[in-house]
């Protein structure tokens, strides 16, 4: 083998290189080469676009606890969603772009490309018509706030058939997710359907009522806030979940969502999505201890 050989096997293993980059590198690469014009135009799909201007853009929610949290007097945003945001910002190599929205409003905020990701958004029906989710980040689960000192009625409470008597008083917000929960898994208690959150928890505190039927984040930081509400029970058979997840924009390229339901199972499966949750909560005053074991995520 001449010298000149050597030289043509390496530059034919170069090209063999470049050519597979280009193909690792998506479609978009490959496009570009074969039209040149078309490679001075932004891209057309969330992923590209993202990696192309470097910003990362997320709705975000005032007050939202254990999701988001902003430090009025330096405006640093935390939580959970917002350690979930910069691990995707890492990953990516991008800055985050905060836009402060509501949880309705993330939905429209998407349509109108506003922003790239919503977090904590319960994958509804009749948001699915209109927006794209990842897979899930994790079920949220309901149970009850039970009341000190409760022997005869629900102080063991383990299932929904244990509050699930007469003799059990249990306190709601009217018309919310968690008065429809109470209404289908404890029909035989004595419910009492209330106007608002404070007026249950009004409730709870004068000992009017035995129990508070609502989800686990509700629960624990109303308990972090007022410690003689009582303790918080995840109640199971069945076990009553709301899914909680992250919303994209509906696009034909769906690069974007799945590398997120990737992301998402990763953290999931090497425990880190529920590290970053109990520490969404000690910005609660939940302590991690008073997180219930049996909470999958």
């Amino acid at each position: 083998m001449t010298q000149s050989d050597d030289i043509t096997i390496s530059e034919d293993r170069r090209d063999a290189l470049r050519y597979a980059l280009g193909i690792g590198s998506g479609a978009a690469l490959v496009a570009a080469l074969a039209t040149p014009a078309a490679a001075q135009t932004p891209a057309d799909n969330t992923l590209d676009r993202i990696r192309a201007n470097k910003v990362l853009r997320i709705a975000v929610l005032p007050g939202e606890l254990p999701y988001f949290n902003k430090d009025l007097a330096s405006g640093t945003w935390s939580g959970f969603s917002i350690e979930m945001a910069n691990d995707l910002a890492k990953l990516l190599d991008v800055k985050l772009e905060y836009v402060e929205s509501t949880y309705g409003n993330s939905i429209l905020d998407l349509q109108a490309n506003k922003i790239d990701l919503g977090f904590a958004l319960n994958p509804t029906p009749q948001r699915a018509l209109v927006v794209d989710f990842t897979n899930l980040v994790f079920p949220h689960p309901f149970g009850a706030m039970l009341k000190k000192g409760l022997e005869a009625k629900a102080s063991d409470a383990k299932t929904w058939a244990d509050i699930n008597k007469p003799e059990v008083k249990i306190a709601v917000d009217v018309g919310s997710a968690n008065e429809a929960v109470a209404r289908r898994f404890a029909p035989n208690a004595t419910i009492k359907s209330l106007k608002s959150r404070d007026e249950v928890m009004l409730e709870m505190s004068s000992g009017r009522v035995d129990c508070v039927v609502n989800a686990l984040v509700l629960g624990l930081t109303a308990i972090a806030k007022n410690p003689n509400l009582g303790t918080y029970k995840i109640l199971t058979s069945p076990s009553v979940t709301i899914a909680s997840g992250m919303a994209v924009r509906r696009e034909g390229d769906k690069r974007w969502r799945d590398f997120l339901s990737v992301w998402v199972d990763y953290n999931r499966g090497i425990g880190q999505m529920r590290e970053w949750f109990v520490k969404g909560l000690g910005l609660a005053g939940v302590k991690p201890e008073d997180v219930p074991v049996e909470l999958s995520i």
